[in-house]
């Protein structure tokens, strides 16, 4: 499978160079894209799943405190019969099928975290949406010259920005940006491109992210 080309922008938004990149992560045809959202979205929904907290819980009436005694006789008060101050009828009293702690995690395949990825990846990149930047920036951090960079590339679009793990003065450069989501190579994930309108990879971060997702998928290949 041939490998397709993606230009290098450096700060004025000039193209300095290129780079290749697999084709089957970034060179999916729209059609093959459009026929596995399905996937795509079984992948994001349990992303956002195993996101969930499940620490919510409702106090029953074996729980909720007070009630122990009867307010008022059975018969003879012309009253509904009660049997507590904190059944779940009463003011201040306990819930009825209410939430209880849960894990919400589901089990999602390796293989189609792996495919998404590509998927999307594809579909960004088919949009002209993939950029591999060169921030300039080396000695101090500086956030005024990375939102330069950006708006050259990317303008105001939101955008995830995906660095290698020895680019601390770039991510310390971007973090506060309020259009950006930045993340490590080796966190990019489905969710984080599906909500990005444009995907901005640093070169070492590009290489970094390349050098892992090429392994990663021959050790599949190998599995399968």
């Amino acid at each position: 499978m041939a490998n397709i080309s993606l230009n290098v922008t450096d700060g004025s938004g000039k193209t300095t160079s290129s780079v290749e990149a697999p084709e089957d992560l970034f060179g999916i045809s729209s059609e093959d894209i459009q026929n596995h959202i399905p996937l795509v979205h079984q992948v994001v929904v349990a992303q956002l799943a195993a996101a969930r907290q499940g620490t919510h819980s409702v106090k029953t009436r074996s729980t909720v405190s007070g009630g122990g005694r009867k307010p008022w006789k059975q018969k003879g008060t012309g009253r509904a019969r009660q049997g507590s101050i904190r059944s779940p009828q009463w003011a201040g009293g306990a819930i009825v099928h209410g939430p209880v702690p849960r894990d919400y995690a589901q089990r999602t395949p390796k293989k189609m975290k792996a495919a998404a990825l590509r998927y999307m990846l594809s579909d960004r990149a088919n949009a002209g949406r993939v950029h591999i930047v060169d921030f300039g920036i080396s000695d101090a951090p500086s956030t005024k010259t990375a939102n330069a960079v950006l708006l050259q590339v990317v303008e105001q679009r939101f955008t995830t920005v995906v660095l290698a793990r020895e680019n601390v003065n770039e991510w310390l450069s971007v973090r506060n940006l309020p259009t950006v989501h930045v993340l490590f190579a080796d966190q990019l994930n489905t969710y984080d491109v599906v909500t990005a309108q444009d995907l901005v990879f640093s070169k070492d971060g590009f290489d970094a992210f390349i050098a892992a997702k090429t392994g990663s998928e021959t050790a599949l290949a190998k599995e399968a």
